[in-house]
């Protein structure tokens, strides 16, 4: 039996008539009922989104002369459509669309320019796609590599690109490094919200620190991994600690800022002097400058890339680390056991990120109406030769 081919259903508000009507085969027509014919285009049109959650159906009415059937056949199909809690039917106010989300097939846009430079963000989104949550659904990528500058006309495009592909929500990790990062995030954030997708935020707010935006966000307590690390050193002796991260770094970076200055203060006595500096950790003054300006037997940095390019500033000043600076970051990268001195950092698991992403999305379409969350997963210190400590077994990583 020849199937009959699809129809797309027409979604504007005043739906328009066909004004060719489609024609069957009297042996079509005679195997399936027209009802079921009727049924089953507004059921696929409703699995593929092109009849999305809380828009109306046209009339039964529109819908007889686009299927050239009665009206009685249409609300049958209709009817059959309300059992399987698909759409509401309300005197006065017509059908809409009541597909349950988090059983529908959905297509997640990914907008993360960092993707393929920031390390994290690879795992994250291989966590992503590894939960049992999102077997039904799928993931469209887009990332820059091009400059910064590029980044933020690439990502603007992205954002727009996904709003004409209709996707049913975005993770999106906000840009940094730019001057600009701040308006184009914003701007960003504004489109997806007049098209009504749903954003959830990977790993930093846009927001400065320690402002929210409204949207959903999954990442580690930045604040919390800041805290720990400095307190490590603390505890093994460290008398003067320095804090290093790059400038215009997103917000997660003043929030490891904050748990360092915390640390500082819970441990008591004299508060040592602020010790925090911000520049690039490849510039030789720069580096020269922490050295003369704070006389540093620890530094910690905002992350294990900026601990890798001070430990290789130092190494070629001929400053042994960790005999005479002790050097830690924050994120436990790949390569941070390979640098020529195995790094100390806050260990993160981006594949559970990842998971939580996912799950946090489709509760979201499910409950728009749920509060803003912050979903932070808690960090690990990994010990290694950086920090002059010998590592711990019950630190471990297994």
């Amino acid at each position: 039996m020849k199937k009959k081919p699809v129809h797309r259903i027409d979604t504007s508000p005043s739906p328009a008539v066909e004004s060719q009507p489609r024609s069957r085969n009297k042996k079509d027509s005679s195997a399936t009922p027209k009802y079921r014919q009727v049924f089953e285009d507004l059921h696929s049109a409703i699995k593929a989104g092109t009849l999305r959650r809380g828009e109306r159906l046209p009339s039964e009415a529109e819908l007889g002369e686009r299927y050239n059937t009665s009206r009685i056949t249409v609300a049958k199909a209709v009817h059959e459509l309300q059992l399987q809690g698909l759409v509401s039917r309300r005197p006065g106010a017509g059908t809409h669309v009541l597909a349950p989300l988090a059983s529908a097939d959905h297509v997640f846009g990914l907008l993360i320019p960092d993707l393929g430079r920031t390390e994290i963000f690879e795992p994250i989104c291989n966590g992503m796609m590894r939960s049992p949550l999102s077997r039904p659904h799928s993931l469209l990528w887009g990332h820059s590599m091009g400059e910064f500058a590029q980044q933020q006309k690439e990502a603007e495009q992205l954002c727009h690109k996904y709003i004409a592909q209709r996707v049913s929500g975005v993770f999106f990790a906000p840009l940094e490094f730019t001057p600009e990062k701040d308006i184009v995030n914003r701007r960003i954030a504004s489109a997806f919200d007049r098209a009504g997708i749903p954003v959830v935020l990977l790993d930093r707010c846009y927001a400065p620190y320690p402002r929210r935006s409204k949207y959903d966000l999954v990442g580690i307590d930045n604040r919390s991994a800041g805290f720990l690390i400095t307190q490590h050193l603390l505890q093994h002796g460290a008398k003067r600690i320095a804090f290093v991260a790059r400038r215009l770094s997103a917000s997660t970076v003043h929030g490891r800022i904050a748990g360092y200055r915390e640390a500082l203060l819970a441990r008591g006595g004299n508060q040592q002097q602020d010790l925090v500096r911000l520049g690039d950790p490849e510039d030789p003054k720069f580096l020269q400058t922490i050295l003369k300006d704070c006389h540093p037997d620890a530094i910690v940095c905002a992350n294990d890339i900026t601990a890798a390019r001070i430990m290789q500033g130092l190494t070629a000043r001929g400053i042994r680390v960790p005999e005479e600076i002790r050097i830690v970051g924050i994120d436990d990268v790949k390569y941070a056991s390979l640098l020529p001195v195995p790094l100390t950092t806050q260990h993160q698991n981006c594949a559970d990120i990842g998971a939580m992403a996912i799950a946090t999305m489709l509760q979201r379409l499910e409950k728009p109406d749920l509060p803003t969350r912050d979903i932070l997963l808690q960090t690990k210190t990994v010990l290694r030769s950086s920090c002059g400590t010998h590592p711990l077994p019950t630190h471990k990583l297994t």
